[in-house]
Formats: structure tokens, sequence, C-alpha cells
């Protein structure tokens, strides 16, 4: 009977409301419709915003790293290097309310290449890893003297007044950042002896966590201190394979813009099908299906054109870093499509006087370019037993987050609203 009474209620109610609407002029209509979006759209971007995972203050002591000494033994912490520092400075300095700011500042490269290897209990599987690492890019990039580089970053910290040495117009070298993601267990110790092994004083440079923060909060961390002209994190399972690092620096070349900003990610989509992909478990391959067609509906176009958004093997031009690390948000598993998302929503890349000259060749891209460009590289891949970095429930936490950045651009609205598109926008290319 009480049923029966609610459902005639709802009945009239809905009549009544209906006549309303009938007899409404099409003005009110129209500006009723308008602020019920405009409401549901302030609701929607207040909630993200209060749940949206917030990037932690680093420790004092997590800007500082060790590494061993010709000597045999360890050093005491040392400054980094941190050009996300130099940044933050900069953009402090702006003109209040200034209309233009330069959200691509960052410091020269003083090496040619920057690994960040994030590492969360990995004894077992990080020396094989580095065994491949060391190997190629001694070969490719070769090695500097501690004192050629350290020397540049302690005179910078001694005095603001005095003048650093230029850094070289092409840099060579390399360095390893492994950054210690709260391990437990003797992944330091591990690299240590590595290090000793193959003598690489200041090349192979630990940073340690206070306390475990998840891949992604890994990865941005080392990239803040990074001082390569490119840089690359790779997973310390060795899953994906050194020898194709070239192949992500060529991928970056070509799509360059005029700004030298470009992105390359390891790709396994062509793999799919093969034996390694075949032989996982019914549940996990579901899971990469479901979670890859989430993406395609769910995320901005040009990010949900990527196969494969998750691969632990990326590649980005120093330019590009500036534009995509400090607006970091999210620590756990999904931060791979945070940084995705975060170079497509990139400000435009205005070309100099005499810039783009002769169209794309080269690879590069001529003229203004809305976003940093990806390049989707296929690599050689291999299954790897072992725990994975962090915690899968932190990356349950923030997959909401992201999926409903399509229809609400809420994650990266943050940097949108201070990266300034020109006045005069042309169109995108």
């Amino acid at each position: 009977m009480a049923a029966a009474v609610l459902m005639d209620g709802a009945l009239q109610m809905a009549a009544d409301a209906w006549e309303i609407v009938r007899h409404a002029p099409a003005w009110i209509l129209l500006l009723s419709v308008i602020s019920i979006l405009f409401l549901g759209f302030t609701i929607l971007y207040l909630t993200l915003h209060l749940i949206a995972p917030l990037p932690r203050h680093p420790h004092p002591s997590e800007k500082t790293y060790i590494t061993t000494s010709p000597s045999g033994g360890v050093t005491s912490p040392q400054p980094l290097a941190c050009w996300h520092d130099d940044w933050l400075a900069h953009r402090a300095s702006s003109a209040a309310g200034a209309t233009n700011k330069d959200t691509g500042h960052i410091e020269p490269a003083t090496l040619a290449m920057s690994v960040v290897i994030p590492a969360y209990n990995e004894e077992e599987r990080l020396e094989v890893m580095l065994e491949e690492a060391v190997a190629y890019l001694d070969a490719e990039y070769g090695r500097v003297t501690p004192s050629s580089t350290t020397s540049k970053s302690a005179s910078k910290s001694k005095s603001s007044k005095s003048k650093s040495p230029s850094p070289p117009a092409h840099p060579t070298g390399y360095e390893i950042l492994l950054v210690n993601d709260g391990s437990s267990d003797s992944t330091v110790q591990t690299a240590l002896r590595f290090s000793h092994a193959h003598a690489l004083h200041d090349t192979l440079r630990i940073v340690s966590l206070t306390r475990n923060r998840g891949k992604g909060g890994a990865v941005t961390h080392g990239l803040r201190h990074v001082r390569g002209t490119h840089a690359v994190f790779a997973d310390a399972d060795g899953a994906s394979r050194f020898r194709d690092l070239g192949a992500l620096v060529a991928g970056a070349e070509l799509v360059k813009d005029s700004g030298s900003r470009a992105v390359a990610v390891g790709s396994r989509a062509h793999l799919v099908g093969s034996e390694a992909v075949v032989k996982r478990s019914f549940i996990r391959n579901a899971l990469m299906h479901s979670f890859h067609l989430l993406l395609r509906l769910l995320t901005p176009p040009a990010t949900s054109r990527i196969r494969d958004t998750q691969c632990g093997f990326k590649l980005f031009t120093r330019a590009a870093l500036p534009h995509i690390v400090p607006y970091m948000h999210a620590e756990g598993w999904i931060f791979d499509v945070e940084m995705l998302m975060l170079a497509e929503s990139a400000p435009f890349s205005i070309p100099g006087p005499g810039a783009g000259k002769g169209g794309g060749q080269g690879g590069k891209i001529g003229g203004a370019v809305r976003g940093v460009r990806v390049a989707e590289v296929p690599i050689a891949w291999q299954e790897v037993g072992g725990t994975s970095h962090g915690s899968a429930l932190q990356g349950d936490a923030e997959m909401p987050i992201l999926l409903n950045a399509r229809q609400t651009p809420c994650l990266y609205f943050r940097t949108s609203f201070y990266q300034q598109a020109p006045p005069t926008a042309p169109n995108r290319i």
C-alpha cells in the first residue's frame, strides 16, 4: 500500500514537472540546463581536486646521493644536481600575473644520457640488469671523469654569485641514478658492490627515499635530478633490453619539435599473441585488454592512440622534462598514463627565427606544436618473475581519477591553467 502511494506521488510530481517544462520560456530552459551542467562540473572538479593524489615533498636526505670511491669505500652523502629546484626558482622569479611564463626553462645538459632506475627490493635481479645496461652505455656513450661533472655542480652550490663553467655544446658520457624506494633488502649493497666491481665511481649514484613512495614517485624523483640531454627510466628487473635504447633515441628524434621536445615510449604491443603473452593467465590477459580498452575510451586523443602505456622503458628529451615532471601527482603504477596526458597537454612550442626551415627534415617537426609529441617504438621484452614495484592497491585508488580525464580533464587542469598558449593559437599540426 505504501509503495503504491509513493509511486503515485512520484508520477504526480513528474507530471507537474513536465507541465512546467512545457509552458516555460525557451530562455529559462536553456539557462536551467546551463546552470545544472555548470554545477555538476564544479562539484566533479572539486571532488577530483580533493581526492587526487598529491606529490610528497622530498626529505632533505633524498636530495643527496652516495657512490663508490676509487679507494674502495663509499662516499658520504653528496648533494644532487637538481634542475627542478632551478625551475621552481625561475618560476617564482616571474612577475606576478605574467601572461607568458616560461614553463619550459631547464638548465643545460652536462651529460649525454641519464638513466633512472626505480628499485624496490631488487637485490636478486638488479645486478643482471646493470650488467647489460653498463655494457651498452659504455660502448655507446663512454664515461666522463667524475671531476669534470661534479666540479660544475659543486662550484654552483658554493656561491650563487660565481658563474659556473659553460656546459659542453655536445655533452658526452652517462649517469645512472638508482632510486632506492624504501627497500628492506640489500638492494643498495648490491648496487654498491656492482659499482666497485665495474669502477662506476660517481657514474652510478644511489638515492634512497626515506620510505616507499611507489614506482611513480621514485621515477619522478629521479627525473628531477637528471643531467643528460636524454633521460630514460627503466625497470630494475631487466625485462626491457638496453640495446633498444638507441631505437628510443631515434624515435624521439623523429617526432622532436622545434623546441627539441619529444618523448619515446617502448612498446610491447607487437608481442600481443606471442608465446610470452599467450602463456599468461587468462585473468591477467583479460585485465590487460580491459585496461587498454578503458584507456582508449577515457583518455585524451593522443594518449588513447598509444597501444602500450605501461612499458617501463620511456625516454624524454631534456626540453620535454619541465612540461611533465613538475606536474606529476600519481605515485603508483598508473603514473605512466599521467605522464603521457601531461605531455599531450603541454603548451605550444613556438619556433624561433629561422627554426623549422626545410619542413620536417631530419624528423624535426617545424612550426608551432601543441603538446609534446610521443613516439611509440617496438622493443624486445621478456617476462621476468618476481614482485612488481610498489603497491597495486595504490594504483587502484588512482585509476578512477585518471580514467575520468576525458570528460573532466581535472588531473592536468592544474598544469594547463598555468601553461599559457600564445595569444593567437596557430592550427594544431
